[in-house]
């Protein structure tokens, strides 16, 4: 059974978007996952297909209707849809690389694409919405978070990647960045590749990518280091 993904948002034009070329294209094209879009604004039932309305105890801005979305969402996942519903949401929890390969496990995700200054929140506990968040910063709205989620997710997808093994030494698969990579020319504007990667030594070539990737990611992440649990000496 391919990776299903229905996306609710106010600007359905806005996909397949980048997930409709290169790897997720591709992908998309051979049936390894399927994409659907939702128009939330067909669930309003006001002439005007209104979706917010002013925030309750006043406030900027506008928010998403509990009624209306909470009928978009009941039309795209019915009660025995055992995919995940997830709000792409500023406040929500952090997308993981974790998180990432979880769902590329599972049967795949409805998503719902935020927009204004947020959803009602009754509608996402009543419809057990898990709230994901990309980073400390805030987009105008959910789409391009549901774009970037589902890039991740797509590319884990067996068969899509040509190499499976590559996607096991990238950043954040073992709780470090992943390590500097070279290729030919062996030196360029004086900049040579470094010998231990010309010795043909493997075990010489694994340690010292080990090294790179902690060196990096104590400069870089060091919450990473702090996370990864220690081995039975002690080491992290």
């Amino acid at each position: 059974m391919s990776f299903r993904a229905t996306v609710l948002t106010l600007y359905p034009e806005m996909f397949p978007g980048p997930l409709g070329v290169s790897l997720a294209g591709k992908a998309l094209g051979a049936g390894a996952w399927s994409l659907q879009t939702v128009q939330i604004r067909d669930f309003a039932t006001d002439r005007h297909h209104t979706v917010d309305d002013t925030p309750a105890g006043g406030g900027a801005g506008m928010v998403m209707r509990a009624d209306v979305l909470a009928r978009a969402i009941d039309h795209a996942s019915p009660a025995d849809d055992s995919r995940p519903r997830l709000l792409m949401s500023p406040r929500g929890m952090p997308l993981t690389q974790k998180r990432v390969r979880q769902l590329a496990g599972g049967p795949g995700a409805l998503i719902v694409c935020g927009r204004f200054e947020g959803v009602d929140q009754r509608v996402i506990e009543a419809r057990g919405m898990e709230e994901v968040s990309l980073g400390d910063y805030i987009l105008s709205g959910g789409e391009p978070a549901a774009i970037a989620l589902l890039d991740a997710v797509v590319r884990l997808l067996p068969g899509v990647m040509g190499n499976e093994a590559s996607g096991e030494e990238e950043s954040f698969e073992k709780g470090m960045l992943e390590h500097p990579h070279y290729t030919r020319p062996q030196e360029w504007e004086g900049r040579p590749i470094p010998n231990v990667l010309l010795s043909g030594n493997h075990a010489k070539i694994a340690a010292w990518r080990r090294e790179e990737a902690e060196r990096l990611t104590a400069a870089r992440r060091p919450d990473l280091l702090e996370e990864r649990p220690e081995d039975g000496q002690g080491k992290r």
